[in-house]
């Protein structure tokens, strides 16, 4: 029986519109650059400000991805 191994990444998300937009931001190009994506893990949430509105939404998150198994 085999066990599954995960990586974890890091990643920030930005976006004008929302947190939400972020952090699908975040996670589609994640998803364009790397293979194995499962899931995903919003570990802070925070913004820009600018002329007393929010001007920008940060997400950080971490992505897990399985590990393949070497071929043998």
């Amino acid at each position: 029986m085999s066990a599954s191994i995960y990586k974890k990444i890091e990643l920030v998300g930005t976006s004008t519109t929302s947190f939400e937009h972020a952090t699908s931001q975040a996670v589609e190009r994640a998803a364009a650059t790397t293979r194995g994506l499962s899931w995903f893990e919003v570990t802070e949430l925070r913004g820009a400000i600018s002329d007393g509105k929010i001007s920008e939404y940060q997400v950080s998150l971490k992505i897990g991805l399985r590990v393949d198994e070497a071929a043998g």
